[in-house]
């Protein structure tokens, strides 16, 4: 064989070796495509049929469906509250009253009662020798307010020591004249005589003794003591040491602050209506309290014709000073058949007046219409059972428990 024949048959192995591995090459990217489209393919379809199928619900809160309001079960108008709550708040529940009426305003004064003032003056002339009080000294009955040395006194005491002497001898000559009587020396006529004149000389030894004592008890040389017939306070000394004075001037003013009552001005078609025992709800300047009504009767010192109510405090209140102004309310035209509850029981929410009434998990706001407001209660027209329980003291922390639990359950 020649070299050309040889190196043509090489060249045609080369080629076709050529051949064949261009032809591998292509063959191995075509699957390889092939298998990248089909991944594609399955991607796609894998994420469609995800996004079709209904999602299966996690255990983890965040995909729990919110509740909404209207499933929540919250009742916007009761405050719920454990018994121990109510306790250490300090809310009262009460029940339901009855009874109201029209209330009547007042004004008025504290004044000393009946009894309770006393206008100490001297009971006859003289000179003030000394003065054992002032304004504000609180003195017991019997106490000497001043020393009166007075001639006049001396005079009594003498009239009465002698008054007394004369009739201690009238007794002794009766008695000496009882004795000869029984032996027969003096006759019975005498004796009747002589018993006459020891009564006679008594009765005028009482007479003066009771002036002396009027007096202040002079001593014999005519200083009397002038002293309180009631205890209190001293109100005011219209005397000084050395001043001259004479029979019923005035010497000092004594006032029992113990015994002092509420005097009212009220036009008498009211004082008509008001009656011995009602209640009346006094403000003064160091607070309010009760007091009931003892009395009415005109005032003949007003030419208006105008009444006045007196009234005292109920047991347990103590007064204001004397000369203090106050003033009153006083329920009228009372009606026992409509409801009423306090007036710290009535609360405004939302515009509207509320009670709170008391149930097993706490209190229910409960809209009322109300009526007429007597003294500190208030009456209920409707709205409210008669057998119902209520918020009473301290009602005000439930309106503002409840505004809490609006506030929380708007957020």
């Amino acid at each position: 064989m020649s070299i050309e024949t040889t190196l043509r048959r090489r060249l045609a192995l080369a080629a076709a070796l050529l051949a064949a591995l261009a032809a591998g090459f292509g063959l191995a990217r075509l699957g390889g495509d092939v298998q990248d489209g089909r991944a594609d393919t399955d991607e796609r379809s894998a994420s469609a049929n995800h996004a079709s199928a209904p999602s299966e619900p996690h255990d983890g809160r965040e995909n729990d469906a919110e509740p909404t309001e209207a499933g929540d079960g919250h009742d916007d108008n009761v405050v719920t509250l454990t018994p121990r709550q109510i306790e250490a708040s300090g809310i009262e529940v009460i029940a339901v009253g009855r009874g109201g009426g029209g209330e009547t305003r007042l004004s008025g004064r504290i004044e000393p009662a009946i009894g309770a003032r006393a206008a100490v003056s001297a009971a006859m002339g003289g000179r003030i020798e000394r003065v054992l009080v002032a304004p504000g000294s609180v003195v017991r009955e019997g106490q000497p307010l001043a020393i009166l040395v007075s001639g006049e006194a001396a005079t009594w005491r003498a009239s009465a020591d002698a008054a007394q002497a004369e009739a201690e001898a009238a007794r002794l000559a009766f008695q000496r004249d009882q004795a000869l009587v029984a032996e027969g020396v003096v006759a019975r006529q005498e004796l009747e005589a002589s018993r006459a004149r020891s009564l006679a000389t008594d009765a005028s030894a009482r007479a003066a003794a009771a002036q002396v004592r009027a007096a202040g008890s002079p001593d014999a040389g005519g200083r009397a003591t002038i002293t309180s017939p009631v205890a209190g306070i001293v109100g005011s000394v219209a005397v000084t040491p050395g001043s001259v004075v004479s029979a019923g001037a005035m010497v000092a003013t004594v006032t029992d602050p113990a015994q002092s009552e509420v005097l009212f001005t009220a036009p008498p078609a009211l004082a008509a209506r008001v009656a011995p025992g009602m209640r009346i709800e006094v403000t003064g300047p160091d607070g309010s309290f009760a007091a009931q009504v003892v009395g009415t009767a005109p005032d003949i010192s007003e030419a208006s014709g105008a009444t006045l109510i007196r009234a005292q405090a109920t047991a347990g209140w103590r007064l204001p000073p004397p000369g203090s102004p106050v003033a009153g309310v006083v329920v009228t035209s009372r009606d026992v058949d409509t409801l009423s509850v306090p007036a710290d029981a009535v609360q405004t929410v939302d515009g509207r007046q509320v009670v709170f009434v008391a149930g097993d998990a706490g209190f229910r706001a409960t809209p009322v219409l109300v009526g007429r407001r007597a003294g500190h209660r208030v009456e209920i027209l409707d709205g409210l059972d008669a057998a119902a329980r209520i918020a009473g003291r301290n009602a005000f922390l439930l309106k503002a428990e409840l505004a809490k639990g609006e506030a929380g359950h708007d957020h």
